[in-house]
Formats: C-alpha cells, sequence, structure tokens
C-alpha cells in the first residue's frame, strides 16, 4: 500500500486536534484567533470548526455585534464541556466516593456510601460502588451513554496496566470485576490507579501544589502512602512500587506504615491507659480508654501535655519519613493530604524543624486544602487526561447511535 494514502486523513487529525487543543484553553475564539494560533488557513479553520460543531465537539458562541459594525458579526466557536463526562472514584477499604465531572473538569454531581465493616464481600462491595455511581450520573442529570472514562483510585500497589499487584493483604477488596461492570457491559474505559498517586495528580492540578512539577504528596490518615512528580511526570516503577513506604520497617524511629491519625489514636488510648486525666480524657469520658485522633489533636490545641508531646513524636517520626521522600525523589513540595490533612497544620513547624536536621535543602512542606475529594479529584484528572489524548476517536452522546 503507498505510505502516502493516509495523509489527508493524517493532515485532518491533525488540523482537528490543533483547533481542538486552543478551543479548550479559551473560552470562545474568532477564524481569526485560531488562524493565529494554529498557523492554518481560513478555509481550513472555518471547514474544521464546522466539522467539530457537527461531530458535538464544539459549539457556536454568541457574538455580539459592536456598536456601528456593519454585516455580520465573526463567527465565534467555544469547546463543547457538556459534550461527555468522566467519573472519579475513590475505594477505600470502608467508604465510596464519586465525582462526576464535565470535559472542562467542572464538578457536575457526586456520590458517596459506606461499606459493610470490616470491608465485606466482593459481591456486597460491588453492589455498593455501582448503586454510588447511579446515585452520582442521577445527582449530576446524566446518563451512562454520556460517560466516556472512569478513574479509579484504591488504597493497594496498582500495576502500569491498571491490574491490583496480587498478594497484597487488602487486594481481596479491590478485585470486584468492575472492567466486567464499567468496560464490557457500560461500555466505559476503566483507569485505576493507587490512590495516593492520585492524589498527586489532584494536588499538581487544583490543590496547593498546582503547577509544581516536582511534588511529593503522602497519605497520612492510617497508614502512609506517598506519590511522586518529577518533572511533571506521575512515577510508577516496574509494578506500580514508587512511593510505597513498605520499607519503612527498616528505618529507625519510625518501624512501619503506620500513619498520623492510626498513631494519635494509639498513643492517645495508651496514655488513658496508663491513667492519664488531663484534657484527653475530659474529651473521651470516664467510660473507655479509645481515644480518637480527633480528640488528641483537640487537647493538645487546649494545651494537654501529654497531646502534645504525642503530637511532637508524630512530628518528629514523620519527619524521617519526609527525609526519606526527600533524599530519594528531590521534591521541591510535599503535601501532607487525607483525613488528617486539616489536622497536620499543627505538625508543620516541628515537622519542619526535624527535617532541616536530616536535608541540607529540604522542600517546602504544607498539608492539603482538598478534605475527602483528593484522591476523586485524581481520579477525575487521569480520566480526563485519557479523553483529551483519545479526543478524536471517541463520539459525542448526540453522534451516537440510541
Amino acid at each position: 500500500m503507498d505510505p502516502s494514502a493516509n495523509t489527508p486523513q493524517l493532515l485532518r487529525r491533525t488540523n482537528l486536534r490543533a483547533v481542538l487543543e486552543v478551543l479548550r484553553s479559551a473560552s470562545s475564539v474568532t477564524g481569526t484567533d485560531l488562524i493565529e494560533a494554529t498557523g492554518l488557513t481560513r478555509a481550513t479553520v472555518i471547514a474544521v470548526c464546522d466539522d467539530l460543531v457537527a461531530r458535538g465537539w464544539a459549539r457556536e458562541a454568541d457574538s455580539p455585534r459592536a456598536e456601528g459594525q456593519k454585516g455580520r458579526p465573526a463567527r465565534r466557536f467555544e469547546f463543547n464541556e457538556n459534550a461527555g463526562y468522566v467519573l472519579g472514584l475513590d475505594v477505600g477499604i470502608a467508604t465510596i466516593r464519586v465525582l462526576v465531572a464535565d470535559l472542562a473538569g467542572t464538578v457536575v454531581g457526586g456520590a458517596e456510601a459506606q461499606f459493610p465493616r470490616h470491608g465485606g464481600q466482593p459481591d456486597a462491595r460491588r453492589r455498593i460502588l455501582t448503586d454510588a455511581v447511579d446515585k452520582a450520573l442521577e445527582d449530576a442529570g446524566i446518563t451512562s451513554a454520556k460517560v466516556f472514562c472512569v478513574g479509579t483510585g484504591v488504597a493497594a500497589q496498582v500495576a502500569g496496566d491498571g491490574v491490583v499487584v496480587p498478594g497484597q493483604p487488602m487486594a481481596p477488596l479491590f478485585d470486584l470485576g468492575l472492567q466486567r461492570e464499567f468496560g464490557e457491559v457500560r461500555g466505559w474505559p476503566m483507569l485505576v490507579e493507587n490512590d495516593a498517586k492520585l492524589a498527586a495528580l489532584a494536588e499538581r492540578w487544583r490543590g496547593v501544589g498546582a503547577g509544581e512539577k516536582n511534588l511529593a504528596v503522602i497519605l497520612a490518615g492510617e497508614r502512609l502512602g506517598s506519590g511522586i512528580i518529577d518533572a511533571g511526570r506521575l512515577l510508577h516503577g516496574a509494578r506500580g512500587g514508587t512511593g510505597a513506604m513498605g520499607g519503612l520497617e527498616l528505618v529507625q524511629g519510625v518501624g512501619n506504615e503506620d500513619g498520623i491519625a492510626k498513631l494519635a489514636r494509639l498513643w492517645g488510648s495508651a496514655a488513658l491507659k496508663d491513667g492519664h486525666d488531663g484534657r484527653i480524657r475530659d474529651l473521651v469520658g470516664p467510660k473507655t480508654n479509645r481515644a480518637s485522633a480527633r480528640y488528641v489533636f483537640e487537647a493538645a490545641a487546649d494545651g494537654d501535655p501529654v497531646a502534645q508531646e504525642i503530637l511532637d513524636r508524630i512530628a518528629r517520626r514523620m519527619a524521617r519519613v519526609l527525609a526519606l521522600v526527600s533524599s530519594f525523589f528531590d521534591p521541591r513540595l510535599i503535601v501532607i493530604g487525607g483525613a488528617v490533612a486539616a489536622s497536620a497544620e499543627a505538625l508543620l513547624p516541628a515537622m519542619t524543624r526535624e527535617l532541616a536536621g536530616y536535608v541540607a535543602e529540604p522542600p517546602r512542606l504544607a498539608v492539603s486544602n482538598m478534605g475527602k475529594l483528593l484522591v476523586p479529584t485524581g481520579a477525575l484528572r487521569l480520566a480526563l487526561d485519557y479523553v483529551e489524548e483519545h479526543l478524536l476517536e471517541l463520539v459525542p452522546q448526540v453522534r451516537r447511535p440510541g
């Protein structure tokens, strides 16, 4: 076959993508704007815009008439962010969170549900998850046919092909047959990634690390895990293990992957069992020795010396973890995220001070302001990246049969 046979088709796709990229980065543009941005001829630009409008990827915008203007105003075009939608899922051990966003990344719906205590069986977890997805679609006011892609974050190591690495204690909780449920049955491309890695995508997209090309995000609630962005690229490793914290048992002064919330709870409960009767006891009450992380942080803020000492121990321990991440990956910024992010602000001064003793030029430390939406927002970004890469292969609902 003549290798030049596909040249017109390739040229057409190149022109379509060039115009689409401009449309996606601006509110609305004229043909003249597109000519200047792409270098294409006017005839080509107009033909491409008409093609994109017919496909459903673009629409004509209102063109206000200037005072005294004669003739028709210049046609204006804009990207149709409602041509399709993406889903972002955060599948934890206890909770499923779902976000729905248009192609501009604007969240238009969502849902949240709890899994059974201790995780539950796969069939029950899958049913709860799919029900949450359906509720999110209903909340967004869209049908399944308008979904282009699903990004999913799980609290487990995920290989480059999106498969949860077997052999992990929690792996069975995330092996729910979602590729069949969503991929084969509903026709949605299904992307699966480790939750800490998605947290890094979210922070670089919309968080305190927005635009930072060298960034580490540490999820620090119950267990520690990190996502690393180096030179603007999310790192994975051969089996998705980049940023995993499984080696912390080898680190003196750390010893395991326990996160900030778990440590605060364990050490606060131990203090109560040993007879502490300060502010932690006031908050917990006289009938139990089980302290929550929230009560330990609150007691420390109220001046309880035992609670303050617990937070200091956590900060010094975390500084060793941060030093490892800094030494291995050299980020400019490390963000603490997860369920304890809001409380972790109290740890920043001590962590910063301790880290300076381990690293010659320590990175800046910050806490995430995205709360429980951190991982599902990263899942949205993962799905949007897929859509942007495959834009011309996808078909908006207006062009689909049925």
